[in-house]
């Protein structure tokens, strides 16, 4: 699917990434040992199906199923729980915030620069003050 060297393919495969990442970090505790083995070998050891079926000691294909599997499991706990939607969405709230306190206009600086000291890690920005 890569269109370019920056093009939309490698944005939407970065993106698909990041939210199994994501998915991962929240749920992969709910899924068996294996699945989890699995999925951290393909997401961040990048193991090929192949290399993660020799470690397993199961089949290339029992690697894909398996993997496919856990993906509509995370998926389902994420549309019964909405943990990753419910981040996100705390996430634009706290870097809306933090944008509009670094907007304001004060005599405390110092309150000011403390607040927004506070939110930026929350909101998943760096400090710009």
């Amino acid at each position: 699917m890569q269109v370019d060297e920056f093009g939309v393919g490698v944005k939407v495969m970065l993106e698909e990434f990041l939210r199994r990442s994501a998915l991962f970090d929240l749920y992969g505790a709910l899924l068996t040992e294996k699945q989890r083995r699995c999925l951290s070998m393909s997401l961040y050891e990048d193991y090929s199906l192949s290399e993660i079926g020799d470690a397993l000691g199961i089949s290339r294909q029992a690697v894909h199923d398996m993997l496919h599997r856990s993906e509509l499991a995370m998926e389902d706990y994420e549309a019964r729980l909405g943990l990753l939607a419910r981040r996100d969405d705390e996430r634009r709230t706290l870097a809306a915030a933090y944008e509009r306190l670094r907007a304001l206009r004060t005599d405390d600086a110092d309150a000011k620069n403390e607040l927004l000291g506070l939110l930026a890690p929350l909101a998943g920005l760096e400090d710009t003050k």
